[in-house]
């Protein structure tokens, strides 16, 4: 998609038609009880348009949908390149769409639209397309069994499969869940985040539109009571969820309490990355540095939000990492030039100024720490710095914004250490030109992924996403994805 310039997108966005209905057995739809929320814009604090929020008669009829299509064998009971096809079809809408799709998770979630034209709704397509390509590539097992038996260990869908997402990647994360449950024969109700709703409402079309048979991708916009009910509905066999930690861990305790659905939970971090005094390439370094706290404003759950220099070589660096903080600088997401855009609301804003000002009591503040740009009516917070402790605040808890917090080591060691010592365990970085200390690090750090002598590289759907500890359970991305949304089955056959 060729660049253009703010005033091109802002008389894009000016035209564009903007559907705030709940998608419920292949048609839009008011709530049944007509309730409504507004979707408000962080750019600019204006509001896009009214969102049907959705309760429990919603969701009871989208599960319902969701599980008539599914018995039926509408879309489970397809040829495996059938399904491919038409997931293949659905890739290519969105494709097509690729610019609406943009301007709708710009305006929704404030975020640059260099990155949602380049990263999200690309990213999103593709992983609907590699799905689709797995679906007749994937097969069972013939068992080694007793002569008379012949024994197979096959994988069916699971059933009817909920995704509740975030709002930091609106339909990014969202695809990473619909794509894998689709490809696997289930039928799908998705909750899209009440702060950025938008591109989850219109896909569900396009889905239609490709071929997906009505009722096997629903989608219902609303609070978090939708979230909740959909975790305790007894008719839901599988709730796929990204975002808090806290959130998760009541997810599974509704779980718990009704049908003991499978759950799937990718959640928060606090993501360490290491420099050692080996580090290969220190201006690259200091640029992914910045670079992983501050890409998509810090709103990442594998942010590289704990920053752990050697002291041997801090303060070179440090000067560095200010250097390419200064490049950061929050702008108007719909300008392709912006690196930076906004929160995406007043709550996310207050809740990272509030630990800015937590910072600010017990850290030492190296740059940034403000709030700019606010004539605009949108949220936006400066690129943040802290020369802080391990034992502060800012540098254990998860704060979701562009706050970096940089913490001195003397020895590998306490590095790792220091990385581990944390609630979370979702992604790590070390850089180092040893390549024996590049595996050994590798190895003891308790991390989902790993890089080596780079930050959030290897985009492509091939590597398994998620965490430790209480980052999560389970995976997206990557074929170990497919296992989540189905139920293996053993079948053996006597043959006399």
């Amino acid at each position: 998609m060729p660049q253009q310039d703010l005033a091109f997108w802002q008389s894009r966005a000016a035209a564009l038609a903007i559907e705030g209905r709940a998608f419920i057995d292949g048609s839009y739809r008011d709530s049944a009880s007509g309730r409504q929320f507004d979707c408000i814009s962080p750019i600019d604090g204006r509001r896009l348009t009214a969102i049907a929020d959705c309760a429990a008669a919603d969701v009871d009829a989208a599960v319902a949908a969701a599980r008539r299509s599914f018995e039926a064998r509408e879309w489970a009971g397809l040829k495996p390149r059938e399904r491919k096809k038409t997931l293949l079809r659905f890739a290519a809408l969105i494709r097509q769409h690729a610019e609406e799709l943009a301007l709708l998770e710009t305006l929704d979630a404030g975020k640059p639209i260099g990155d949602t034209t380049s990263v999200d709704i690309p990213g999103a397509a593709y992983c609907v397309e590699w799905y689709a390509e797995a679906i007749d590539k994937v097969g069972g097992e013939v068992v080694p069994a007793d002569p008379h038996l012949v024994g197979l260990v096959t994988r069916e869908p699971v059933g009817v499969v909920a995704c509740v997402v975030p709002w930091n990647f609106p339909l990014l994360m969202a695809a990473w869940k619909f794509a894998p449950a689709l490809a696997a024969g289930n039928s799908v109700v998705l909750k899209p985040s009440e702060k950025s709703p938008l591109t989850a409402i219109r896909v569900a079309a396009l889905a239609l539109e490709a071929g997906v048979p009505p009722g096997v991708f629903n989608v219902v916009p609303g609070g978090g009571e939708a979230g909740k009910l959909l975790a305790l509905h007894m008719d839901v066999d599988c709730l796929a969820f990204t975002g808090s930690t806290a959130v998760g861990k009541q997810i599974m305790q509704y779980a718990g309490q009704s049908n003991l659905k499978r759950v799937w939970l990718e959640l928060g971090g606090k993501s360490p990355n290491i420099v050692l005094p080996d580090c290969p390439d220190f201006d690259r370094a200091a640029r992914s540095a910045a670079g992983a706290i501050f890409y998509n404003m810090g709103e990442m759950c594998t942010a590289g939000s704990r920053l752990l220099v050697h002291r041997d070589i801090k303060e070179m660096f440090l000067d560095k990492v200010l250097e390419q903080a200064a490049q950061w600088k929050p702008g108007h997401p719909l300008d392709p030039n912006t690196a930076m855009g906004a929160i995406v609301d007043q709550i996310q804003l207050d809740r990272v100024l509030g630990y800015i000002e937590a910072g600010r009591a017990e850290s030492r503040l190296l740059c940034g720490g403000t709030r700019t740009l606010s004539d605009s009516g949108g949220f936006y917070i400066e690129p943040t710095v802290f020369d802080a402790r391990p034992e502060h605040r800012i540098a254990r808890e998860e704060i979701f914004g562009p706050v970096l917090s940089v913490i001195g080591f003397d020895d590998l060691d306490q590095a790792i250490g220091l990385a581990n010592d944390s609630e979370y365990g979702l992604a790590a970085a070390v850089w180092t030109q040893n390549l024996t200390t590049a595996h050994e690090v590798s190895r003891r750090l308790r991390a989902g992924t790993v890089w080596v002598n780079c930050y959030d590289e290897g985009g492509d759907m091939n590597f398994p996403f998620g965490g430790y500890k209480q980052s999560g359970n389970g995976r997206d991305k990557s074929l170990h994805a497919l296992e989540k949304y189905t139920e293996l089955k053993s079948t053996l056959l006597r043959l006399r």
